[in-house]
């Protein structure tokens, strides 16, 4: 073969690199042209023949993922994936034209919107608000749904597309006409033939709603959960300030987890929030009130998911802009694949039905639901002393029908039953002020040691050892106001976190609020004055002039407690009670049991 013949001839590498491109257009072709089409069920569109939503400002972000992997049903791929309409699996329903929807009872009045079957007004008929003058308080935050493009009872999806459609596209109500009174039974219905939302509201005569929700795309069950969005509580308190009062709970194991705004995590467009699962219940609650969801009737406990976020909202202070978090969560039932049941079987996403309670913290009647739910009352780790005052006052208010009052009474029967205290500590106080003298001339042998010098154990074991020679402890002294302490922060736990204490009155034009800090500040000031006197007319249990100092400060020291801190009124009422009683009870004990006269000191070293 001539050498232009070879140098015609294609290297064995070129014929290589030419049979794979010929190759990958044949597979290429095959698949454009000749290959299965993507069928529908494996790829549902959000919206597919729905128009745009017409809605307020939508974040689009999906709250959690909670598509189990392998899944195809609702892998939310967006809906370009399809070039050819689908034949519709579903009815049409829907409505054309925005429309309110309020349903009440003795307890609350509830206002739905048919955009998105969310809650616009969720008011507590007998509560009223802090405002000036005071109004129905209302738990849904309106300026904050709005800016962030959420309401309570909207529902959180995995796609964002579906969770954007179900919560601004307008339902068909059933019935159509209103005001509702319950017992009663709302449901809203939408579909476009393809993708359907359903659900259903149960209104009885209690604080409790029963839920049920359903969402599917070409009779596919979707995953989805209930979001209490926008906010919650009282938004005209002001010691502190509401956000700072709201807290996101969930229940595990009979414990229960607060979450407060500072502890959330800010959630950005497309991003994922944190999901909890087997909690007894999960909501949101601020220092009075809460909104909790709770398994349906008959399913099993440790049975309700969780998941929570916050956004920001813009609010003026002081004449600028700011930042305000809002707390947020969303609230689902834990689902159970059952054997041979693969990730698009029917069962994988089943309808959504949830209790959801939305009212006071009451304790007595948070007591009796199931499951309990007196937790959310927060008398802290001082419960075993809080609650026991709390329901004694609650038996006081029945035939005292006056919360102030109430209190009063209690003190002076709590006051009567530590008056043997009383008794042993003044005669400790008197045994120690009579060895007073003993004991200065023992510290003044020792005043020379500084407090780290080995002299000072020693000036300490005399003064002991003379105690014990006289039959004196020197602890006795201290145990009623060791008693008491306990008393004062339960008292001051059952009053500022008790709903009956909530705007409960006392004298009018003065104290209206016994939760609340005396607005003119009288019962402080009255709590110092009296704790002096009776400070006065106490013999010194001590001979350090340095403790007798801090021992005359103290009252000073009480009284502007109540003043700085957010301690409450009735607080201030049960010990400025408590101090007037003890003056009377310290009249007596001197007049009947005088002081003796001091011991002299011995000179010299024993």
């Amino acid at each position: 073969m001539s050498d232009p013949q070879k140098k015609k001839e294609l290297s064995s590498e070129m014929r290589i690199l030419l049979a794979s491109v010929l190759s990958m257009l044949v597979i290429f072709g095959w698949a454009k042209f000749l290959g299965p089409k993507l069928q529908p069920a494996q790829n549902p569109p959000a919206t597919a023949t729905q128009p745009a939503p017409q809605s307020p400002a939508s974040t689009g972000y999906s709250p959690a993922p909670i598509v189990p992997s392998g899944s195809t049903a609702a892998a939310g791929k967006g809906p370009t994936a399809l070039k050819e309409p689908l034949a519709q699996t579903a009815p049409v329903k829907t409505d054309t034209q925005e429309r309110p929807i309020v349903v009440e009872n003795d307890f609350y009045r509830v206002e739905f919107s048919n955009r998105g079957a969310v809650v616009k007004s969720w008011q507590l008929k007998r509560y009223k608000d802090d405002s000036k003058p005071q109004r129905i308080l209302d738990v849904v935050h309106p300026e904050a749904a709005e800016q962030t493009g959420g309401w309570p009872f909207s529902l959180a999806m995995p796609d964002a597309n579906f969770e954007r459609a179900a919560n601004s596209v307008l339902y068909s109500v059933t019935p159509a006409e209103g005001p509702l009174r319950a017992p009663t039974e709302v449901k809203f219905e939408y579909s476009d033939g393809h993708f359907v939302v359903t659900k259903t509201f149960h209104f009885d005569h209690s604080y409790t709603v029963t839920v049920d929700t359903a969402v599917a795309f070409d009779n596919i069950p979707l995953p989805h959960a209930i979001a209490w969005r926008g906010g919650f509580g009282d938004l005209t308190v002001h010691d502190p300030i509401p956000v700072e009062q709201v807290s996101i709970l969930y229940s595990t194991g009979g414990k229960v987890q607060l979450l407060p705004h500072k502890k959330l995590d800010l959630l950005a467009p497309g991003g994922t929030a944190p999901r909890t699962s087997g909690n007894d219940y999960a909501g949101i609650e601020d220092r009075y009130f809460a909104a909790v969801f709770l398994p349906a009737g008959g399913a099993p406990p440790a049975s309700v998911t969780a998941q929570y976020w916050k956004l920001e909202h813009a609010i003026q202070v002081e004449g600028k802009t700011a930042q305000e978090p809002v707390p947020e969560m969303a609230a689902g039932s834990t689902t159970i694949r059952q054997p041979g049941e693969t990730a698009a079987g029917s069962g994988l996403f089943p309808p959504l039905s949830l209790r959801v309670y939305v009212g006071p913290k009451d304790y007595d009647d948070l007591k009796k639901m199931n499951p309990p739910l007196q937790a959310l009352v927060e008398f802290g780790w001082l419960e075993i002393v809080a609650a026991p005052l709390f329901q004694s006052l609650k038996w006081l208010y029945k035939y005292i029908p006056n919360w102030g009052w109430a209190i009063i009474i209690l003190t002076l029967v709590i006051n009567m039953l530590l008056f043997p205290l009383r008794i042993s500590s003044y005669r400790t106080a008197q045994k120690m002020q009579r060895i007073a003298p003993q004991v200065k001339q023992i510290q003044e042998r020792y005043k020379k040691y500084s407090m780290r010098d080995p002299k000072k154990a020693e000036m300490n074991k005399e003064v002991m050892d003379l105690y014990k020679r006289e039959g004196i402890n020197p602890v006795g002294g201290c145990v009623p106001m060791l008693l008491q302490m306990p008393i004062w922060f339960g008292l001051n736990q059952a009053i500022r976190f008790a709903i009956e204490l909530r705007h409960a009155p006392w004298i009018n034009g003065w104290i209206a609020d016994l939760s609340a800090k005396d607005p003119y500040y009288v019962l402080p000031v009255g709590v110092g004055a009296s704790m002096y006197f009776v400070s006065k007319m106490t013999p010194m249990a001590t001979a350090d002039p340095s403790q007798q100092r801090m021992m005359k400060f103290m009252p000073i020291m009480m009284a502007g407690m109540f003043i700085v801190f957010p301690l409450s009124s009735g607080l201030a009422l049960y010990i400025l009670t408590s101090s007037v009683v003890g003056i009377g009870q310290q009249w007596y004990l001197n007049k009947t049991h005088p002081a003796p006269a001091p011991v002299k000191a011995s000179r010299g070293k024993k």
